[in-house]
């Protein structure tokens, strides 16, 4: 691997002291004050904020001048360079006391990402990428899966929970793909599946509803790995758009048919 830019040094510093404080308020999951954001479903605790200030704090010190994006403390700052955050992804496997959650921290420049940690701290993983250097997982480089048609290939996806929407979709999109792939997975962590298709365990992933801070390491990761990334929709991806499809490039075009011809379902 080269030599990490100063930006990458301060997101790898931060996201591995998040995951140590988030891990030591896993082992004390019974004391956690829990909360919910928008609904039953969608929770939040003070380990998400707790893991939000320490990434914080971590890249104000390295860049003080960059704009702030979390999932917690929402937006700071105008410059044209943004960090942009989720502390917790997968909180709720966190809070249930599963292992597929992560730290996600990203930069990006004029809505582009140009470098992305996601660390896995259950899993001792650690994926970094920055534009044009290539994507890594603990110091070996990644590529992702040479896999070239549906039917061989294992397929990620997030499926909407209460409260969110397109139930009725996402079932159409089931009973396609569900017929034509060698297996479909979901682990209920953006970070992890984003992650998992650059290393090349999965062939693709897509979902809806999302926000910039589930995405954006993932994107650089999966295209730095040899994938492409775009909208669930099939046009150029827009990272505050809500929606996003990776894969390892063979199958996109076959994968994005099948999304299009159930939105048609309707």
């Amino acid at each position: 691997m080269q030599t990490p830019s100063r930006e990458l040094e301060a997101m790898v510093a931060a996201a591995r002291a998040a995951g140590a404080g988030l891990r030591a308020r896993q082992r004390e999951l019974h004391a956690l004050a829990v909360r919910s954001k928008s609904g039953p479903a969608d929770l939040v605790s003070i380990a998400d904020e707790e893991a939000e200030a320490t990434v914080r704090a971590h890249l104000a010190a390295a860049r003080p001048d960059y704009a702030f994006l979390g999932e917690e403390g929402g937006a700071e700052g105008n410059g044209e360079r943004q960090w942009i955050v989720d502390p917790l992804d997968g909180t709720t496997n966190f809070l249930f006391g599963g292992p597929l959650w992560g730290v996600n921290v990203a930069l990006a420049e004029a809505g582009r990402v140009i470098a992305g940690v996601t660390w896995l701290p259950a899993l001792e993983e650690l994926y970094v990428a920055e534009a044009g250097r290539g994507a890594w997982l603990n110091g070996r480089r990644l590529q992702v899966s040479p896999r070239a048609t549906l039917v061989e290939a294992v397929l990620s996806c997030g499926i909407p929970f209460h409260g969110k929407p397109d139930h009725p979709l996402f079932a159409r999109e089931m009973t396609r793909l569900t017929a034509v792939t060698a297996g479909m997975r979901r682990t209920g962590a953006c970070s992890v599946d984003m992650a998992f298709v650059a290393a090349g365990r999965w062939d693709a992933y897509w979902e809806r509803t999302l926000n910039s801070w589930d995405m954006a390491p993932g994107v650089i990761l999966v295209q730095e790995a040899g994938g492409i990334a775009t909208g669930a929709d099939g046009g150029p991806l827009d990272l505050y758009g809500g929606h996003v499809c990776v894969s390892n490039g063979a199958i996109h075009a076959a994968l994005l048919e099948q999304l299009r011809l159930a939105a048609q379902e309707d």
